[in-house]
């Protein structure tokens, strides 16, 4: 069953809506900082996986709003970030990318060991490590036929989508109780700054917007994308390939830091709610259709090697985040919100990783630095450095 982008759009706004339902009424999800598109997707993606088992019925939606989504949402993270932010994060930023390179090769060591002890070939490791798990979906499904025609794993495909999916629900599972307990422990507070990158504080109401600043917010918002579909055009053209959603992103950081000094009494949105309105919007009907759309009936396949892999990759991942991330990274606020993202980012998405990160300053306070260093990572350095990783480790096998 193929349902258009308008039906799409609808049920993702009744999933995002059943996980704020799911949340509010949930003293373990909101004490936990699950994140509602977590809770409303899986539980959607449940009852469609249903369908397909009992109906054999696969419902199948039309996901390009999703990507556009997407980049609208790296954009507001850009617009919210000015340059005294990057100053903050430059140091961060680099003992993040640091760590973040020597977990790859963790992530692969730790999927290879286990597959050499249950007889699995090397390579199926790789695919359940740093390709599926730190590349997701998309690195799985561009890695497949090289995996299938050179080292003879016909399943390739199918163990990597399955691997994905189990990272992702596990990235945006896992990262909330992490930074829950650490702050808890260590009796964490956040910076005496009140605003949030994304999201709204939990029980805090807010003053709606007004048309004019949403409209003008908007305006803003569709420039910036569009300077950052000219990058992207700009940096092609000189062999550089990068996702959209990163050019826009350095698209929204030069218009918000540029703007105001060229135009210094027009009104710029950054940190205002009409952006953050937008930016929690996409996020949250971003990750809906993500969720929703997993083909958890692939999980179901999976072997039990397959199994211990992904179950050991998951506890590495917390061990690391907790030993190392969270000690290298300070051990303060900003370093315990940085684990729950890293957490979403190693084992599933940059979006998870931000949902995560979401989910634990709406509860506790704002943690700028966060939502600065984090997404560098994940969506600009990761998936160069996870390329060049992981031929070097299949090289070596």
């Amino acid at each position: 069953m193929d349902l258009t982008a308008r039906q799409t759009v609808i049920v993702a706004i009744l999933v995002l809506a059943l996980g704020k339902y799911l949340t509010a009424r949930s003293d373990f999800l909101k004490n936990y900082n699950i994140p509602e598109p977590v809770s409303g997707g899986l539980l959607a993606s449940v009852l469609f996986g249903l369908v397909y088992m009992l109906l054999d019925t696969e419902i199948r939606f039309a996901l390009d709003l999703r990507d556009s989504l997407l980049v609208v949402f790296f954009t507001t993270i850009g617009l919210s970030s000015k340059l005294d932010t990057l100053k903050q994060g430059g140091k961060p930023l680099a003992i993040m990318l640091v760590l973040a390179i020597a977990y790859l090769f963790l992530q692969n060591l730790t999927g290879i060991g286990v597959a050499a002890l249950t007889g699995q070939p090397l390579e199926v490791g790789v695919i359940a490590g740093s390709v599926s798990l730190s590349g997701g979906h998309g690195t799985a499904i561009a890695w497949a036929p090289r995996f299938a025609a050179d080292y003879g794993i016909s399943s390739a495909m199918e163990i990597g989508i399955a691997s994905a999916t189990f990272g992702l629900i596990m990235g945006g599972v896992i990262g909330g109780p992490i930074a829950q307990q650490l702050i808890k422990r260590d009796k964490l507070t956040p910076s005496d700054d009140p605003r949030l990158t994304v999201g709204t504080p939990h029980e805090i109401d807010t003053t709606p917007v007004n048309y004019e600043n949403m409209l003008r917010t908007i305006f803003i918002l569709a420039v910036s994308i569009g300077l950052g579909e000219t990058l992207d055009s700009l940096l092609e053209m000189q062999g550089v390939q990068l996702p959209t959603f990163v050019s826009c992103l350095f698209a929204g950081i030069i218009v918000t830091n540029l703007g105001p000094k060229m135009l210094p009494r027009a009104h710029w949105p950054e940190r205002s709610l009409s952006l953050a309105l937008i930016s929690d919007l996409s996020l949250g009907l971003f990750l809906a259709m993500s969720l929703m759309s997993l083909q958890l009936w692939t999980l179901a396949e999976l072997g039990p090697s397959l199994f211990f892999i992904l179950v050991a990759q998951v506890a590495v991942a917390c061990l690391f985040v907790i030993f190392v991330i969270y000690r290298a990274m300070g051990r303060d606020y900003d370093a315990a919100v940085m684990s729950a993202g890293y957490a979403g980012l190693a084992l599933g998405a940059t979006p998870t990783a931000i949902a995560n990160m979401t989910a634990v300053t709406e509860k506790f306070g704002a943690s700028p630095k966060a939502f600065m260093v984090v997404p560098l990572v994940g969506a600009f350095f990761i998936d160069i450095s996870n390329a060049v990783i992981i031929q070097f480790v299949l090289d070596r096998l």
